[in-house]
C-alpha cells in the first residue's frame, strides 16, 4: 500500500478484508496518478465548489467526517436491529472513502490555486469517474455501487443499506452548508 495514501487514509486500516483494503488504496493511487491535485492540495482546496470560495471546511475534512459517521451508524444499525438490517461494515467503509474519489479528476486547480470544474469534470461527474477508477483497481460491484448511488445519480437506482448511509451521511455534512435555515 503507497504511504502516501495511507497517511492521507489511515482508516484504510479498519476494513478487515486484506483485499478489500488494497483495491480501495489502488483506486486512490490511481486518482493521484492521474489528478493534477496532490494529497496536499486535498488538505487545502474546500470539499466543495457549490458553497463559496471562503469555504474552510476542506476536502479531506469532508471526506473523513463521512467515513466517520457512515461507520459508526453502520455500528449501531448493527447493534439495534436484531439482524433484521445488517451492514457489511468493510463495504461500508471502503465505500464511504472512495465515495469522492472521482473528484480528483472532476477538479483542477486556477492560474490562482483555487479548485474549479475541470473540462473532464464537465463532462463525468465524480460518481461515473470515481466508478471507473474502482473498477479497474477490482474494487467489487457492492463498493462500486456505493459510489455511483451516493450523489444525486443515484436517485434512479435502489440503494443498498451501506449506499443509503453514505448517501445520507454525505449529504448531512453537505446541505447544512449550503441550504441551512438561520434564524437571526
Amino acid at each position: 500500500m503507497n504511504n502516501e495514501v495511507l497517511k492521507l487514509w489511515p482508516e484504510l486500516n479498519w476494513i478487515k478484508d486484506n483485499g478489500l483494503r488494497e483495491k480501495t488504496a489502488k483506486t486512490w493511487e490511481l486518482a493521484l496518478e492521474r489528478s493534477v491535485l496532490t494529497a496536499d492540495d486535498l488538505e487545502k482546496i474546500p470539499f466543495t465548489l457549490l458553497v463559496g470560495s471562503d469555504l474552510k471546511v476542506t476536502f479531506m475534512d469532508h471526506k473523513r467526517a463521512v467515513v466517520h459517521i457512515a461507520r459508526d451508524a453502520g455500528e449501531k444499525i448493527n447493534a439495534m436491529f436484531h439482524g433484521e438490517l445488517t451492514v457489511n461494515m468493510d463495504v461500508l467503509v471502503a465505500g464511504a472513502i472512495l465515495a469522492d474519489v472521482g473528484k480528483l479528476l472532476e477538479y483542477e486547480l486556477d492560474e490562482n490555486g483555487k479548485a474549479v470544474q475541470g473540462n473532464y469534470g464537465k463532462y463525468l461527474r465524480h460518481p461515473f469517474s470515481g466508478v471507473s477508477l474502482a473498477e479497474e483497481a477490482g474494487v467489487p460491484a457492492e463498493v462500486c455501487h456505493i459510489i455511483a448511488a451516493h450523489a444525486g445519480e443515484g436517485n434512479m437506482v435502489k440503494r443498498t443499506t451501506e449506499a443509503y448511509i453514505v448517501h445520507h451521511v454525505d449529504f448531512m455534512t453537505f446541505l447544512p452548508f449550503k441550504e441551512r435555515l438561520e434564524i437571526k
